[in-house]
C-alpha cells in the first residue's frame, strides 16, 4: 500500500511522539531512585487484580517489575523514535500499555487512591495510545523512515 507523503509524515510524527512519551517516562523513572511500581500495582482493580497483587507479594518481583518498566519504557521509546526494531518496540509498547490499562481500567464503580488526570469511562489516554500503536503496526513507516530501513529489518 502506497502512502502519500502527508500520510507518511503524520504516521512518522505519531511514532516519534509516542516514542518520546515512552522515552521520557523511562528516563524520569531512571532519574528518580525512589520510583517503584509498587504503589500503582497495590492499587490495581479490575479483571487482573489478583495477578497485579501477586506481583507485589515479593520484593524480588517488585524489583523485576520496576526494571522491566524502567528499561522497557526507555528502550521502546528509543526504538520508536529512531525507527530501530520498530515492530518489536510497537508490540512491546502495546503489551505494556495493555497491562497499565488492565491494572487501572476506567470502569464505573472503581475508584483508585491515585488520582487520574481526567474523568474517563472505558476509554482513556492509555487505551488511545495503545490503539494508535496498533495503527502504526499495520502501517510500517520504518520501511521508509528509520534505522530499520538501513538495516533491512522488517
Amino acid at each position: 500500500m502506497a502512502l502519500s507523503s502527508t500520510q507518511l509524515t503524520l504516521l512518522v510524527i505519531t511514532r516519534v511522539l509516542i516514542g518520546w512519551h515512552f522515552l521520557y517516562e523511562g528516563v524520569s523513572k531512571i532519574a528518580n531512585p525512589n520510583w517503584s511500581a509498587y504503589a500503582y500495582l497495590i492499587d490495581s482493580k479490575g479483571p487482573l487484580e489478583g495477578f497485579f497483587l501477586f506481583l507485589v507479594s515479593s520484593p524480588f518481583l517488585v524489583k523485576g517489575v520496576d526494571l522491566l518498566n524502567i528499561y522497557g519504557l526507555t528502550l521502546i521509546g528509543v526504538g520508536l523514535m529512531a525507527g530501530l526494531f520498530t515492530r518489536v518496540s510497537l508490540i512491546g509498547g502495546m503489551v505494556l500499555l495493555a497491562f497499565y490499562y488492565l491494572s487501572h481500567p476506567p470502569l464505573p464503580l472503581l475508584s483508585y487512591s491515585m488520582p487520574s488526570e481526567g474523568s474517563y469511562l472505558i476509554v482513556n489516554k492509555t487505551l488511545i495510545e495503545l490503539f494508535s500503536m496498533a495503527v502504526l503496526l499495520v502501517f510500517p513507516t520504518w520501511h521508509r523512515i528509520g534505522i530499520d530501513r538501513l538495516l533491512k529489518i522488517s
